[in-house]
């Protein structure tokens, strides 16, 4: 799997609940490509708890949406923003599972609204949850405005000139 860097690192007042890093009660996540998958693993605790030891279904949706927009940033090179979420509860997570891994793909697209699957597992590789999120997709100079440049694996990073735009934003 490659890791991808996060297109918003240095952008002024990003503080995003489901992937930034600095954000104290937010999520931490990061993201791997792996073929035409996007994956992320995360390691849930009580504090997210909706009923005793059971990982809350905000939570749930907020890792579904999270992913599916990094699937869509990676594969399509832009930005956008969620129309629709539908999730499947499938079973039960649990906050004291040690990793979920959830794993996203394109499933389709109508003009500028893509569908991502994606699936959510437990430790055990057990299917937990499903989702399927529609997203509208913005044009580059909308992307551009919004702080996005690139979504980039760590080697394609590594490989461009630091004087490319991508660097020196």
């Amino acid at each position: 799997m490659k890791k991808l860097i996060n297109p918003y690192l240095n952008k002024e007042g990003y503080n995003c609940f489901g992937c930034s890093p600095t954000n104290p009660i937010g999520l931490h996540l990061e993201f791997w490509e792996d073929g035409e998958d996007v994956v992320t693993k995360w390691s849930p605790c009580v504090n997210y708890d909706g009923w005793v030891e059971t990982l809350h279904g905000g939570i749930i949706s907020t890792l579904i949406d999270e992913l599916a927009n990094w699937v869509l940033s990676r594969r399509l090179q832009s930005a956008g923003v969620t129309t629709k979420l539908e999730v499947k509860f499938r079973r039960p997570v649990s906050t004291r599972d040690k990793e979920i891994t959830l794993r996203g793909r394109i499933t389709g697209n109508v003009r500028n609204y893509y569908t991502v699957h994606v699936t959510l597992h437990d430790s055990e590789g057990r299917l937990c949850d499903e989702g399927d999120v529609t997203y509208c997709m913005f044009d580059q100079e909308r992307s551009r405005e919004m702080g996005f440049t690139a979504c980039l694996t760590e080697e394609e990073a590594m490989s461009l000139k630091p004087t490319t735009e991508y660097l020196s934003e």
